[in-house]
């Protein structure tokens, strides 16, 4: 009986202490201060960077996997270009992406690579309706979409397409945050998937579809077809991870603060106006929480 009241009378003292030090608890876990992809430095806009010179090409700076302190936040609104000047008959784009719509719009274009002057090329996005999918489109032959299923809404996701000119066509990859592979579909087409040397890079917009509403990261183009083992390792490197080749690395836009290029070829992103006033870019410092790194 003495044991119980001793009990009762130290809930009774320190039991509001306890609840408050709980709710504290629970809050900090909802902003992800225990989110281990979150406790990772911090790199700061252009901390690292592929450096060419004439002898090599190799990366220079912070490139150990720091998680970016920045990304790119797409309302809606927002739509950059790029325009670019390569040759080659393969490429791949990888990216990381998180699908943040409100309602069902279908489809929202992430990507789209095109002719200058011209309705040629390709484009990549996601479809909300009636559920959510990463599609693929040949612009060029005028064909439906591809599509790919199923992506996880509002939630941090890794995206590879490997776009081929020689035969016309496209593999897709998507690895969710627990590291699960998508079946890897191909799309065919009529070649001409992008082209070159006149080629436009429209980000977070482009033909096909409504401006992107998510949040956009790493975005890494490379003049070669990469393997499952390439990607594995650049999902493994997580959402701040460096080119895995330099030197095949044509265009890297971390959107870690600004729209540069940071692949050596000076690749810079511009505010663009495609189908009225498009604003620029939000650079979010405040979405760690979102973010579990690949474990």
């Amino acid at each position: 009986m003495l044991k119980f009241q001793s009990a009762m009378e130290y809930l009774m003292t320190y039991g509001w202490a306890i609840l408050a030090i709980a709710i504290v608890m629970v809050s900090l876990y909802s902003l992800g201060i225990f989110n281990s992809g979150s406790l990772q430095p911090v790199a700061a806009p252009g901390s690292c960077e592929v450096v060419r010179t004439a002898a090599q090409t190799s990366l220079a700076g912070q490139c150990s996997n720091l998680i970016p302190k920045y990304i790119g936040q797409f309302n809606g609104n927002a739509q950059v270009a790029v325009s670019w000047a390569q040759a080659g008959s393969a490429y791949t784009f990888t990216f990381w992406e998180y699908d943040n719509m409100q309602s069902c719009v279908s489809p929202t274009v992430i990507m789209s690579i095109w002719q200058s002057g011209g309705f040629h090329g390709s484009t990549m996005g996601v479809k909300d309706c009636p559920s959510p999918s990463f599609i693929f489109k040949n612009v060029t032959s005028y064909g439906n979409y591809g599509q790919l299923t199923p992506i996880v809404f509002r939630a941090w996701e890794f995206v590879s397409v490997n776009l081929n000119n020689t035969n016309g066509n496209a593999n897709i990859t998507v690895i969710n945050s627990s590291g699960t592979y998508s079946t890897v579909q191909t799309f065919g087409g009529n070649g001409n998937l992008f082209y070159t040397p006149s080629t436009v890079v429209d980000i977070g917009g482009g033909n096909g579809g409504s401006l992107w509403t998510g949040y956009l990261a790493n975005i890494q183009v490379y003049n070669v077809s990469l393997d499952k083992a390439s990607l594995t390792s650049l999902y493994n490197e997580g959402i701040g991870g460096a080119p895995i080749n330099p030197q095949k690395t044509v265009a890297w836009w971390p959107l870690n603060g600004n729209m540069n290029d940071y692949s050596g070829n000076n690749y810079q992103g511009v505010n663009t106006i495609g189908g009225g006033a498009v604003q620029p870019v939000v650079w979010n410092a405040n979405w760690q929480s979102t973010y579990t790194g690949p474990t």
